[in-house]
């Protein structure tokens, strides 16, 4: 695996001729513990994902797979789901904290502020979908 790439093994539970969806197990550092049996808090997620179809290929659902994304990408999703939002967060708490509004006010703009931004994330999902792609590594 490359430096710049993120990958994650998979199976491949369907195969269709736009998308082959790749089922991966998402697991917590605590399911990998030797004590996980004992404290509970192990915890797994199984999570699929939709990957461009190689027509070339010759897959079948029940194959090991690896799905990669490019790092760069990941770090681009990290910005837009946490860091952009804790910037908006805070700007909007400083500069209505400094206006002298109450509190509350200021609580509750701080999170209408995040909310708007969550939702034009929302609204444009389709124009990042494009950007992030997953692709099934030979």
């Amino acid at each position: 695996m490359a430096k710049n790439e993120v990958s994650h093994r998979g199976r491949i539970t369907e195969i269709t001729p736009e998308f082959t969806t790749v089922e991966i197990i998402s697991v917590s550092a605590c399911a990998e513990c030797h004590a996980k049996g004992l404290c509970g808090m192990s915890e797994a997620k199984v999570k699929q994902i939709s990957v461009p179809t190689d027509p070339y290929s010759d897959r079948k659902p029940g194959d090991e797979v690896d799905v990669v994304l490019k790092k760069s990408m990941g770090l681009k999703a990290v910005w837009i789901s946490y860091v952009i939002p804790l910037f908006i967060l805070m700007i909007l708490i400083l500069s209505l904290s400094s206006v002298t509004v109450h509190e509350v006010y200021v609580g509750l703009g701080a999170i209408a502020g995040v909310a708007l931004y969550y939702l034009g994330i929302y609204l444009f999902r389709d124009r990042l979908a494009k950007d992030f792609v997953f692709y099934i590594k030979d």
